[in-house]
Parts: C-alpha cells; sequence; structure tokens
C-alpha cells in the first residue's frame, strides 16, 4: 500500500487523524521506520467537501469514507509520528452555491492544511477560487471540467493555468468525450446522434468535446438540447429525439437526470441507447431506471478491482465497516487524501523534521511534485495540476448491472 506525509497545525473538531515525526528517509514514500524521539504530538486537519446529502449523496460518502481511511491508514501504521490527523467534512450537497460558503469555513479554520473535493465541477467552480487566494492545496477526486487546470479558452487552444494551488487525480472531459466518440462511433457504430446536456459545467464541457470529436470522425449531431437538471418530465424531448432519426443519444450530465430521461424515451418507444460520462455511472441510475439496459457510460481509470493495489484498497474499506459503498471516486479520493498526506511529508522533511507555521502555503508546491504508486495507479501531476494517469473505460449495462467493455488511455493532448 501507498503510505506518504501528513498535514500539520492544531486541531479540533471532525477530522483525519495521523502521526507525523521525522522520517529518516523523507523521499521514499514506504513506511516510516518510527525510530528515533517523536516529535511534540499536533493535530493536522484536513478537509473534505463533497454532497453528502441529495441526489449524489452515495458518491459523497464514499468519497467521505475513503478519505477517513487513508487517515486511520497513516494513523495506524505511524506513517509520520508525532501528528494526528482527522478529516473535517463539509456537505456541498452537489450545490454551486454552496462551494463559497464551505471554502470560507475551510479557510477560517487554521488546522485545515489542505482540502479534498469537490466532486461536481460546477461546485468546483465556486470553491477552488477562494481556497486558491488563500493558497490552500485542493486535490479533486472528482472534477472533469477542463476550465478548472487548462483556463476558460482551453477549446480554442489557449491554454493557461487558473489556479497553482488546484490538481485532480481523475481525467476529465477533454479525454472523456472524444473517448466516448471513438466508442460509439467506431465500434457501436452509432452515426447520428442526438446531444443533450443539463447546461452545468461538467455537462457542457462534456457534450462540447464529444460533439467536436463526433462530428471530426464523420459522424452527424441531428440535434442539440439542454435541459433543466431538476426537470423530471422529458416527453416532449422523447418526441423529438424520434423525429430526429437518432440512432443514440448523448447526455452530458449527471444520473439523476439521466435516468428519466433514458426510461422516457424508452416508453415512447425510441430504443436507442442513451450514452453519458461518469456523471451517469453509478448504481442508483440503475435502480432508479428499468429501462438502463444496453444504455453506455463512460468512467475516469479502471475498475479498483483490475489492480492488485486497487484490491487491496477494497479490502479494507469493507473491512473498516463502512456503511456506504465506497463507490468509483473512493479509490481516487484515497489518492487525494495520501497526496495531501505525502505533501504534508515532504513540508515537514524540509523543515528539519517539524512542521513549519507557514506550512499550509508550502504545501501546493509539495503537492506539484510528487509521485509515487497509488491505489488507482501512479499518482503524479503535471505542469497544469492534472493526472499524468489519464486512462478510462466504457461500461454497458448489461443484466441490470454496468459491465466494462473497453479500457484504454486517453489520447494525448
Amino acid at each position: 500500500m501507498v503510505l506518504g506525509a501528513a498535514l500539520a497545525t492544531l486541531a479540533t473538531g471532525s477530522v483525519l487523524t495521523w502521526t507525523l515525526s521525522r522520517d529518516d528517509d523523507p523521499g521514499s514514500g514506504g513506511k516510516s521506520t518510527g525510530s528515533g524521539a517523536p516529535a511534540r504530538s499536533v493535530t493536522v486537519v484536513i478537509g473534505v467537501d463533497a454532497p453528502l446529502s441529495g441526489g449524489m449523496s452515495s458518491m459523497g460518502a464514499g468519497i467521505k469514507n475513503a478519505a477517513d481511511l487513508a487517515a486511520r491508514t497513516a494513523n495506524e501504521s505511524g506513517h509520520v509520528p508525532g501528528v494526528n490527523f482527522e478529516i473535517k467534512a463539509l456537505d456541498d450537497g452537489a450545490d454551486p452555491a454552496r462551494g463559497a460558503s464551505n471554502a470560507a469555513r475551510f479557510v477560517s479554520d487554521e488546522k485545515v492544511l489542505g482540502v479534498v473535493g469537490p466532486l461536481n465541477s460546477g461546485v468546483a467552480r465556486t470553491l477552488v477560487a477562494p481556497l486558491a487566494q488563500a493558497g490552500m492545496a485542493v486535490v479533486s477526486p472528482g472534477n472533469t471540467d477542463p476550465v478548472l487546470t487548462l483556463g476558460s479558452d482551453w477549446a480554442s487552444g489557449s491554454r493557461s493555468r487558473p489556479y497553482s494551488t488546484y490538481f485532480r487525480t481523475v481525467a476529465t472531459d477533454v479525454d472523456q468525450g472524444p473517448f466516448a466518440a471513438g466508442y460509439l462511433h467506431g465500434e457501436a457504430k452509432k452515426t447520428k446522434l442526438y446531444v443533450v446536456d443539463d447546461g452545468g459545467a461538467h455537462g457542457t464541457a462534456l457534450s462540447s468535446r464529444f460533439t467536436t470529436a463526433f462530428t471530426r470522425l464523420g459522424g452527424t449531431v441531428v440535434g442539440t438540447e439542454q435541459v433543466d437538471p431538476a426537470e423530471r418530465a422529458f416527453e416532449g424531448l422523447a418526441t423529438r429525439v424520434r423525429s430526429s432519426g437518432a440512432d443514440a443519444v448523448y447526455f452530458g450530465g449527471y444520473y439523476d437526470t439521466a435516468a428519466p430521461i433514458s426510461q422516457q424515451l424508452k416508453q415512447a418507444g425510441v430504443n436507442v441507447p442513451l450514452m453519458g460520462g461518469d456523471g451517469i455511472f453509478d448504481q442508483q441510475y440503475l435502480t432508479s431506471n428499468p429501462k438502463a439496459e444496453g444504455d453506455l457510460a463512460t468512467n475516469i481509470g479502471v475498475p479498483a478491482g483490475e489492480s492488485a493495489a486497487g484490491q487491496d484498497f477494497l479490502a479494507r474499506y469493507e473491512k473498516a465497516g463502512y456503511p456506504e459503498a465506497a463507490g468509483w471516486y473512493g479509490p481516487y479520493a484515497y489518492d487525494a487524501t495520501w497526496s495531501l498526506i505525502e505533501a504534508v511529508k515532504t513540508v515537514v522533511a524540509g523543515n528539519g523534521g517539524t512542521l513549519p507555521g507557514n506550512a499550509r502555503e508550502k504545501l501546493p508546491q509539495a503537492v506539484a511534485g510528487l509521485a509515487f504508486d497509488g491505489v488507482t495507479g501512479r499518482v503524479a501531476f503535471d505542469g497544469s495540476g492534472d493526472t499524468v494517469n489519464r486512462r478510462l473505460t466504457v461500461y454497458t449495462v448489461s443484466g441490470g448491472s454496468w459491465t466494462a467493455v473497453r479500457s484504454g488511455s486517453a489520447a494525448a493532448r
């Protein structure tokens, strides 16, 4: 398993707990030997921002629990003797309006040295900027909006990193849309697509990249539409899709909107697959949509169970007894948390084995220089803050379950 550094400052409240002390081999990323006299114990808080209520709470719970598991692992191993780590989890309800207020709460708590999250790109757009202004490192296990690392003009070829403190452990919509287009056109042999999105940051970026790639491959977009993510009546949309002659529908958004669209399309006699991104890849999409058979989704990375490190994570997660499943984002949240742990280790090692008073401002640079083997594979970041481990998987609904049909690496940017 991967072990790493720690965040430190005095702390109270509900947070991740582990211990930090001098490590004779600070660059190894392995277990601390625990030799020598332990430093005075301090507590470090790692913030976690996730949807812990509402339609995406199942994903949010997996993120929070995985972050907690990373903290437990570091504490129990004595990886950084002398420091206790705790998590401070705040609920964003997948609501962008709550991003700024959560950021303010993290910033005002001097014990919080870094943040894991958020899940949603829309929330990230309001959370990340104030955290960046405060110089606080943020590592997301779920944001896929390219704007967060490449800037608002990325689609036109002008890329400029807007936040030097922001990183993510997942691939992005720069990768996800084209990967989906390649599968639908090249392997599923679909040539006429109706493209729908929910108007959010994630949905629009996903559908935009998909559309560009699909038409470049020779496919035709026969209709486009934007829907309200709170809407649940899509009979009119189903009628327009049927009239368009589309042989598939591509949806940019999340499962709580995609499920009723898919169901009502089938009920209207539009028996074509709906394909989406990682936002629809969830068990809830299946349980709330009895017509999901044959639908498709891309997801970031590959299944955790396909690697020894991922299997180990899942076994430890189950042993820990969390009531909610880790979900797809749990392993990425674990690696995001461990990135902050490793960064703290680096900062402490560079300060003679003690946590400096300005640890918070030193953390982003330490995260940027990381490279270690995590539960999802190699964890390291490029100059924009994006992961270098950009792998994706296409799934289809078969027999009422998500089944992997193709995995591969994203095309070079």
